[in-house]
């Protein structure tokens, strides 16, 4: 039954951790899940998230470093995040993205349901204005890495969904792309059916599942000195 029992006890977590450990912002009453909370939510259902870039570190940096990108100094690392996870919130608010901020990373993440169609990998026309908003925003902070990943629910054969999920996760890095992001900051990966975040048991599992998220990483000084 494809883990069904192991993805709904970590879905199960997920819940629980995002029920207990939401805060409210005082001023827009804006509800999110605390910082603290999401580490646990990351171990609980994506790790991948947390782990290295796609393709390396060492790789990406050479390549930022060939297109002319900077890096944030130590000590302004998190409030360039702070700004820039700012404004992401500002531009897809309402929009059904996700914008989740892991210590000094974020991550958007964007169902399938509003970016793609069933089984196609072309950007929806009604989402391309959110995308638009996203990759100005991107634009706007050029040092930082992304990280364009694809997923899908376990309907269908393996294969099938590793394809469409690589695919997706191009499409959305093509945009980027053509909408003032340098293609030097970014990577693709598609999971296929390996990284659900809900049970494949239910639609409202299989919706969740089916999704793209780009990870943004701060490029540091650290890493132009490796």
């Amino acid at each position: 039954m494809r883990n069904l029992h192991r993805i709904a006890g970590a879905a199960g977590l997920a819940a629980m951790l995002a029920t207990t450990a939401c805060t409210t912002d005082p001023q827009t009453g804006q509800r999110s899940i605390s910082k603290a909370a999401i580490g646990g939510i990351g171990g609980a259902l994506g790790g991948y998230l947390l782990g290295d870039l796609v393709g390396g570190r060492h790789d990406r940096t050479e390549k930022i470093l060939g297109a002319g990108i900077g890096a944030v100094a130590g000590a302004g690392i998190g409030a360039y995040m702070d700004a820039q996870e700012r404004k992401l919130r500002e531009e897809t608010a309402g929009s059904g993205v996700d914008v989740i901020r892991d210590g000094d990373n974020l991550v958007l993440r964007m169902p399938s349901g509003i970016t793609f169609a069933t089984d196609s990998s072309a950007v929806q026309t009604q989402f391309q204005p959110t995308l638009n908003d996203v990759s100005s925003v991107l634009a706007q902070y050029p040092k930082t890495y992304i990280d364009v990943y694809g997923h899908t629910d376990s309907d269908g054969a393996d294969a099938y969904n590793q394809s469409l999920s690589e695919r997706r996760a191009q499409a959305v890095a093509d945009y980027l792309t053509t909408h003032g992001v340098q293609s030097a900051r970014i990577a693709t990966r598609g999971f296929g059916e390996t990284q659900p975040i809900a049970s494949n048991a239910t639609a409202e599992g299989k919706a969740s599942n089916r999704r793209v998220e780009i990870k943004i990483a701060p490029v540091t000084e650290a890493d132009v000195r490796a």
